[in-house]
């Protein structure tokens, strides 16, 4: 039996609503915004007012979204990275919706100090590697395959221990030079 939405979501691919449309949209969008924030081409003066050229704004990115959906391997990147960005911020609201689940009502939920740090870097490296395992090599690797299998034995396990011990001696450094805030300091 055939759902409707199904059949939908089968027309809009077949008119590239989601190779041309969407990744269009998305790079038309986060370009004029950009472009409005910068206002990296100026502004007008109207009446003792300071306007952004909206006009030179949105023909830029008009024109940097159309190279983009040009692309067929930028756009690939593009769905991939998005789509699996997505996961990450899925998981991250879970893991918010968990912690919160340890607080009475009222009291403040927010990460903060070193949770706030440690939660941001996880991010991070988690759309490093999204960015990453989305960029293919002329043979149809991905580079993040490329990177951690450099070793040569095909095992990533010397790679992965190696950026952990490295991870290590960077934080310990960090805690060992680091000066000491202005609240402890009693005059």
């Amino acid at each position: 039996m055939a759902n409707p939405m199904r059949d939908v979501l089968n027309f809009f691919e077949k008119i590239g609503l989601f190779d041309v449309v969407l990744p269009f949209l998305l790079v038309f969008t986060i370009v004029f915004a950009i472009l409005e924030k910068t206002k990296v081409l100026g502004m007008d003066e109207i009446d003792g007012k300071k306007y952004t050229k909206k006009n030179l704004n949105a023909i830029a990115a008009f024109v940097l979204a159309f190279l983009v959906v040009a692309s067929s391997q930028i756009v690939e990147i593009i769905t991939s990275v998005s789509a699996n960005a997505v996961v990450v911020l899925f998981l991250a609201v879970l893991f918010l919706l968990l912690v919160g689940s340890f607080y009475k009502e009222g009291e403040s939920v927010y990460l903060e100090g070193p949770w706030k740090l440690t939660f941001t870097v996880i991010v991070f490296v988690a759309i490093v590697g999204i960015f990453l395992n989305a960029i293919k090599t002329s043979d149809g690797t991905t580079w993040l395959e490329a990177m951690t299998s450099f070793t040569g034995s095909g095992s990533s396990n010397e790679v992965i221990g190696s950026v952990v011990l490295l991870l290590i001696i960077v934080m310990f450094i960090a805690y060992a030079v680091k000066e000491p805030s202005k609240k402890s300091e009693h005059h």
